[in-house]
């Protein structure tokens, strides 16, 4: 899309097969910006966009492949794209009249060194070096080193006359900044993972985009976000975690903020701990609302011999509602603190252990997964190699509208595989009535029909719980036959408990048997583990959860066959 198109147009990635796609990219997200956020930017960083706009495509393809590069920093004479329409020369001297980027004369020793080799600077630097008492004949961190004792800055005219009017750095990178952060919701995704790539192979469900549904409604809103991502920059550089402290910015109503201000909080609190300020430490874990900041609260309290306050904090939060994980690490916690402040020990509910078999089959080199699926395979008992597909599936499937609700910061462009917040601690809360919505409709009997047509209807279309290459129709329409709604309601009760965690764990295989009686009988899922394999927590827990619930689930261990065994399978 061009500059002059219409920004109202559905937006569409570039084609690969154009040389320039990656400029076609870059004016897609200005105009995206410019359009749907253009009342959060000022006078002048529109009329700057606009420029972009009026730049010839030489100036403007070059101006782009710079902004996607590390640095702001290049050498004029290693600008070569010979996808050009002009030379490089000519585009570059038309950024350089028009303000985008500027004439170099003072460098750094780190820009001096990143820029420049070892064989262009050792005579440039010999004299320098020789008056130092030193050889030229030194490595490049050496001679760096060295001179970073004795100086700051470097004249390029003094030092490199040949290489003094070679050097140029590209301004207004903060306004590139800004409209990557507007684009994309974040600053972790860098130009290349748009510009640079072809986002046709996959389509994309259609989420409408309105002022409401932003996630930045204001100006200062961009700014606070940008304030965070410093710090998080300042804390990964480890910086004083009492500095950065300064630095973060206050609360916000805005609720997608606040929850990446928890995130901020709680890796602050790591870092104050690391460096042994535990006070601040325990303070910035109070405030971060992040689900892990709480556990990691309560064992920092342990730490500090601060009993009494972790119990009173413990023994409150218990009562409230927690994922599996979060429930085995407070009463662990809680256990021991029992002992220290003379509180009755609490009791532990004891999973069952889960039900298992033992089969030994032939080693073909395939997956063990897909041995054991030929090998308990029968014509009226068809077993399928799901893993955490199917289930997360039946979910997305039934609750695709929810998933792909405007919610505010959930969308900020058309080619989002699902909404950015979906492993957010707000993610639930901030659809919770969309989502009861949804799940009522297992109490009757339209979900099949439903999720029946919303896999007909969005075929192929993005969705993080759905992958169209395992789950076929037949087994859509199997599942929907043997799986009983109520354990469907149960299934993603848990999984909305936390998405994050949830969505894996599930048991490799699930044998159907359509033709049992018993309607809560007519499937079962089995964990398939190898020689030497063993259960993972969080697939301990979901077999727990799976007896809690009446689900029948089985861990199968197999055993490889000697050549001279035949196969007995006690479980058939």
């Amino acid at each position: 899309m061009s500059p002059s198109e219409s920004p109202g147009q559905r937006l569409r990635a570039a084609d690969l097969d154009n040389p320039l796609y990656y400029l076609e990219n870059m004016e897609t997200v200005v105009n995206w910006v410019r359009h749907h956020h253009g009342d959060l930017l000022t006078a002048e960083e529109r009329g700057r966009l606009d420029g972009f706009g009026r730049l010839s495509v030489s100036a403007r393809a070059l101006l782009t492949r710079m902004v996607m590069r590390t640095g702001e920093l290049f050498r004029a004479g290693k600008l070569r794209y010979p996808e050009l329409p002009e030379p490089e020369s000519v585009g570059l001297a038309e950024l350089l009249s028009t303000g985008w980027v500027k004439s170099v004369e003072w460098v750094t020793i780190d820009e001096l060194f990143r820029l420049f080799t070892l064989a262009e600077l050792r005579p440039a630097l010999a004299d320098r070096l020789t008056d130092l008492g030193h050889s030229p004949a030194m490595p490049k961190g050496r001679m760096k080193a060295l001179l970073a004792d004795h100086l700051d800055e470097i004249d390029l005219a003094d030092w490199l006359p040949e290489q003094g009017n070679d050097l140029v750095r590209l301004g207004h990178m903060a306004l590139f900044d800004r409209i990557r952060l507007m684009f994309f919701g974040n600053l972790r995704q860098s130009w290349s993972d748009f510009v640079l790539v072809e986002l046709g192979y996959q389509q994309y469900e259609e989420v409408p985009f309105t002022p409401e549904s932003r996630a930045f409604q204001r100006r200062e809103d961009v700014d606070c976000y940008l304030t965070m991502h410093h710090c998080r920059e300042w804390l990964d550089e480890g910086r004083a975690a009492e500095d950065v402290w300064l630095q973060v910015p206050a609360a916000t109503e805005n609720s997608w903020l606040t929850s990446r201000r928890d995130r901020l909080l709680l890796e602050l609190g790591r870092q104050a701990e690391r460096q042994g300020n535990r006070e601040l430490a325990l303070a910035a874990l109070t405030q971060s609302g992040h689900r892990e900041a709480r556990l990691k609260q309560l064992r920092l309290l342990e730490r500090m011999k601060r009993f009494e306050e972790a119990w009173t904090i413990a023994d409150q939060w218990q009562t409230g509602e927690l994922s599996d994980a979060e429930v085995q690490g407070l009463a662990r916690i809680l256990k021991r603190l029992a002992r220290k402040v003379g509180e009755p020990m609490p009791t532990m509910a004891q999973a069952p252990a889960p039900d298992e078999f033992l089969i030994t089959v032939p080693f073909t080199g395939a997956p063990v997964e897909l041995a054991v699926q030929q090998h308990l395979w029968q014509d009226h008992q068809p077993v399928f190699y799901v893993e955490n597909t199917l289930i997360n599936a039946l979910f997305g499937l039934l609750c695709w509208d929810v998933i792909f609700a405007p919610v505010p910061g959930a969308f900020f462009h058309p080619f989002h595989v699902g909404p950015a917040d979906l492993t957010r601690e707000d993610f639930v809360p901030r659809r919770r009535e969309l989502l009861d919505t949804a799940l009522a409709n297992l109490e009757g009997d339209g979900y099949r029909r439903m999720i029946v047509d919303t896999y007909q209807r969005k075929q192929g279309l993005a969705n993080p719980f759905v992958n169209w290459h395992v789950v076929t129709g037949d087994l859509l329409e199997l599942a929907l036959d043997c799986m009983p709604a109520r354990h469907l309601q149960a299934l993603f009760r848990r999984l909305l408990n936390n998405l994050k965690e949830h969505r894996s764990g599930f048991p490799d295989l699930i044998r159907f048997m359509p033709h049992e009686k018993d309607p809560g009988q007519r499937y079962e899922m089995i964990e398939v583990k190898g020689p030497g394999d063993r259960l993972q927590d969080h697939q301990r827990r979901w077999l727990a959860f799976f007896a809690q619930q009446g689900i029948a689930a089985r861990v199968c261990y197999v055993r490889w066959q000697d050549a001279s065994e035949s196969v007995l399978d006690p479980s058939l």
